[in-house]
């Protein structure tokens, strides 16, 4: 892996742990920040595509229209160009949208916390996944869920709050619902995102902030553990694609 681009949505949600294993190998990340009006650059030489979390949701196209051409992109490389793909939160649920699937508020209370899914018999057999699980412990911090995956796409993990946590579509494209990339500030980070903060409040209850945090630290060496395992993983992947 040389070249890697990145669709990021908000400042804060930057692609975390998976950052010191680019500077690592060498790899060279570009970034785009379409919350702030960067334009997609052509997808040609790029060895993967990674889309992060965010504020937004995959149905506010008026009020985000950019989200329009970023699904266009998505569909452009995790289609046309069977590029790999790797989708985190928003960026799961992009995907999901992007070929077809259904992304709906949850029905319930947003699913925010340090907890775990379970990988589907598929997911233990899944290239990307196999060996990780078959629970795998993440934070997690979303409103908002896939409940209809594309046509033929795999579901690969759930758990009892949303029971299509994972997902892959096609060979290479991948969406988590989960957050893998968790550094020891990612929870105070988001706390402090209107929109996310209300989300936290209405999922965990006022006050509950400390606590989510303090446990979230305790747990950033398994998240730093996963991350590092789904990287590996998924520069085998890109590698097997240039072969």
């Amino acid at each position: 892996m040389k070249r890697i681009l990145v669709f990021q949505h908000h400042p804060l949600e930057h692609p975390g742990t998976l950052r010191e294993f680019f500077a690592e190998d060498a790899v060279r990340a570009d970034v785009v920040r379409l919350d702030a009006g960067e334009a997609i650059p052509l997808l040609q030489g790029y060895d993967g595509l990674l889309v992060m979390g965010g504020p937004q949701d995959v149905w506010q196209e008026d009020r985000y229209p950019w989200l329009r051409g970023e699904k266009a992109a998505i569909r452009e490389a995790a289609g046309d160009r069977s590029m790999p793909y790797l989708g985190i939160c928003l960026g799961h649920q992009l995907l999901a949208d992007a070929f077809g699937g259904k992304v709906e508020p949850m029905k319930g209370r947003a699913e925010i916390g340090v907890g775990e899914v379970e990988l589907t018999p598929e997911g233990m057999a899944d290239p990307l996944l196999a060996g990780l699980g078959p629970r795998i412990g993440c934070l997690q911090w979303h409103a908002a869920e896939v409940t209809a995956p594309p046509r033929d796409a795999v579901v690969l993990a759930a758990n009892s709050a949303s029971p299509i946590q994972a997902i892959r579509y096609g060979a290479r494209a991948y969406g988590l619902q989960f957050h893998i990339e968790a550094t020891e500030k990612t929870v105070s980070d988001w706390a402090g995102i209107p929109s996310y903060k209300r989300a936290l409040e209405r999922g965990l209850g006022e006050g509950e902030l400390a606590v989510f945090e303090a446990k979230a630290r305790r747990c950033v060496p398994g998240f730093k553990a996963n991350a590092r395992f789904l990287y590996e993983s998924f520069k085998a992947l890109i590698a097997a694609t240039a072969a």
